[in-house]
């Protein structure tokens, strides 16, 4: 059952590394720019873009079953 919720994170992953790079207008990741430019003010692309890039390498590891796996 790892592979669903592996491939879910690295989509969500994928999802905020690209829309982060282009810095698109689409209104979920603006309403996530909203809240995270409380905190990271200006950097908040290059914050976006790394979590981006993390829940990706984790969601593949967990997908293909390298990391938590079930009981």
């Amino acid at each position: 059952m790892e592979h669903p919720w592996g491939i879910l994170m690295a989509l969500v992953g994928s999802f905020l590394l690209v829309s982060a790079t282009l810095r698109t207008d689409f209104v979920v990741y603006r309403l996530l720019v909203a809240r995270s430019r409380l905190l990271w003010r200006d950097r908040v692309h290059p914050f976006h873009q790394a979590v981006g890039a993390i829940l990706v390498v984790l969601g593949l590891l967990r997908a293909f079953g390298v990391i938590w796996r079930g009981a």
